[in-house]
């Protein structure tokens, strides 16, 4: 077995995403994962805790770009707007060359409730972190939970939208969308 090949974490994450497409979740352990590239499991377990952080290895990466976009709001900027550029900032993670990786993610997690639960706590754990950055900035706790967990929601339902079949426009572009329609929705009803 090839030991010390470069991009070894890449080809892992590649054969898994095949291997759970394929096979399905449940029956794919982390030795067929190794095996598929030509690696020990030995091999998988330096780059991976488990099978399903294969799927969930990008979430420090979208939490960094939420916070990084908080920050980078002006100083006078309200919670929405902070939301709102924490938004364009993790519009950055998704490029179009991802989508086709997101659509195959996003398949493997729906087939599979416990990767359903799990997707389900890394939002939430991303709502809390986005909330605690809103607090630091001096939003009052309430308004930066909801700031926080709509900005979260936005961001689902246009991740959710940029995978769909036939789908070409920019993350950012349905973000954008998807939060003008937010506004919209609570401003009629004030």
């Amino acid at each position: 077995m090839m030991r010390w090949e470069p991009g070894a974490r890449e080809r892992l994450q590649a054969a898994a995403m095949d291997l759970y497409i394929s096979r399905g979740y449940d029956r794919t352990t982390a030795a067929d994962i190794a095996q598929a590239v030509g690696l020990t499991e030995r091999t998988f377990f330096r780059h991976f805790a488990d099978k399903r952080e294969v799927l969930f290895s990008g979430q420090e990466l979208l939490k960094q770009a939420f916070l990084n976009g908080v920050a980078a709001a002006a100083s006078d900027a309200s919670p929405l707007e902070m939301v709102e550029s924490a938004l364009s900032a993790a519009a950055t993670v998704f490029s179009t060359g991802r989508r086709d990786h997101s659509r195959r993610r996003r398949r493997i997690i729906s087939d599979n409730p416990a990767l359903q639960e799990r997707e389900l706590l890394k939002l939430a754990e991303l709502a809390a972190a986005v909330a605690a950055a809103l607090r630091s900035r001096g939003v009052p706790e309430a308004t930066a939970t909801l700031a926080a967990e709509s900005g979260v929601t936005v961001f689902g339902v246009a991740f959710g939208k940029w995978i769909a079949e036939g789908e070409e426009r920019s993350f950012l572009d349905i973000e954008r969308e998807v939060l003008g329609q937010l506004v919209t929705m609570t401003a009629r009803a004030t």
